[in-house]
């Protein structure tokens, strides 16, 4: 199928998550992702990882986050180099990267800079917390931006104190909101700078619970007993059965107690307090719910319509129909003929998925073959 992208050049200066998330999406719809590297070491996430975590002697990490890219390695301090990006510039559509606040000016690649070489460039840039204010020369890595941004008082109990989420979710959440702007500022076909810091992008992740702090300046309660949410009643939760764990999202308790023939829970039958009573209706449901098997309730709530579900481990989920079904994984290679599985794009067009076929590039692979093509300026928009 013809993507979207087709004929979008990006040269990426990017490394570590957030910006290669945004070039990774922008390669899945189509675009031709050029990918600048240190020429000695290159995407520091290369080598970043234990060992034991290497796919063919790089980081699994690097590996699934730069596949479908070309990789061109250059040293910036020196002038060839430094013209042939200007070359690539003038014959791109895009540039991204995520270094910190004033990196590109020092090396001559600020916005101003490259539209004088490229009016109509869309410049996308990450950041971790933007280019103003006491926190813009922080280091942009995601746990110390979760742990600014109030996320950690969302997950877990309350007795548990901040808590971290288990992936890089400001990283993820920057990459894809650069994305939106990237794709909005190739509509308008004016050359324009676009910048997400990973901090806004998680606050704006949060924008539920801090539009209600905002109103009374009050943090809302994780709860102590089976939390998940803390601005959901009971009994949204997830709960302990005989051979595994229950899912629970919202619904009636009075529909619970009657269903699970559970005469405790029959006492929680006023709605207006499902919210404020939680921990302990959460507490007789978790007691209750540990006297049977996950597949015995999914028996009965399933076919009375109640939103529930299995929790399952990657090993379950792997195995089962549903996940089979989205055929979410592909195998890719490398030009080594190294084969390894990772996840595919998520967006379909017209019922088509969107995979692909190459694995994340070596370092300067693809060095010879661009500085060729590119060996004398490429007027703007002359893709080949």
């Amino acid at each position: 199928m013809t993507r979207p992208l087709e004929g979008i050049r990006v040269l990426d200066f990017t490394q570590f998550l957030a910006g290669p998330v945004a070039t990774l999406r922008l390669s899945d719809l189509g675009a031709r992702v050029i990918k600048v590297e240190h020429y000695e070491q290159g995407d520091l996430t290369r080598k970043i990882y234990a060992p034991q975590l290497n796919l063919d002697g790089e980081s699994a990490f690097f590996q699934a986050i730069n596949r479908d890219k070309e990789s061109l390695k250059v040293n910036l301090k020196n002038a060839e180099d430094h013209a042939l990006i200007s070359r690539l510039v003038a014959a791109s559509d895009v540039v991204v990267h995520n270094f910190r606040p004033g990196v590109m000016n020092r090396l001559g690649l600020d916005y101003d800079t490259l539209k004088s070489v490229n009016p109509t460039l869309v410049y996308g840039e990450i950041s971790g917390y933007g280019a103003d204010g006491p926190w813009r020369h922080k280091p942009g890595q995601d746990l110390l931006v979760q742990a600014l941004s109030g996320l950690t008082q969302l997950s877990g109990a309350e007795s548990d104190g901040p808590v971290p989420m288990g992936l890089a979710v400001a990283d993820y959440l920057a990459g894809s909101q650069l994305v939106q702007g990237v794709l909005a500022a190739l509509v308008s076909g004016e050359g324009t700078r676009v910048e997400v810091s990973m901090l806004e992008a998680i606050l704006d992740f949060q924008f539920e619970p801090l539009t209600l702090f905002y109103q009374d300046g009050e943090p809302v309660s994780r709860g102590e007993q089976n939390p998940a949410h803390s601005l959901v009643a009971a009994p949204y939760g997830l709960y302990q059965t005989q051979n595994g764990y229950l899912a629970l999202a919202m619904g009636s308790i009075t529909a619970l107690a009657e269903l699970l023939a559970c005469e405790p829970l029959k006492a929680y039958d006023d709605p207006s307090r499902w919210f404020e009573l939680r921990d302990p209706i959460k507490k007789v449901l978790a007691k209750h719910l540990n006297t049977q098997t996950t597949e015995h309730w999914l028996g009965i709530l399933e076919p009375a319509d109640i939103w529930c579900a299995p929790v399952l481990n990657w090993r379950e989920l792997v195995e089962h129909d549903g996940f089979k079904a989205l055929s979410m994984l592909q195998s890719v290679t490398n030009s080594r003929g190294f084969e390894y599985q990772t996840t595919r794009c998520p967006i379909r067009f017209n019922n088509e998925r969107l995979t692909a076929h190459c694995a994340a590039p070596l370092l300067g692979e693809h060095s010879d073959a661009i500085k060729y093509e590119f060996a004398n300026e490429v007027p703007h928009g002359s893709h080949n």
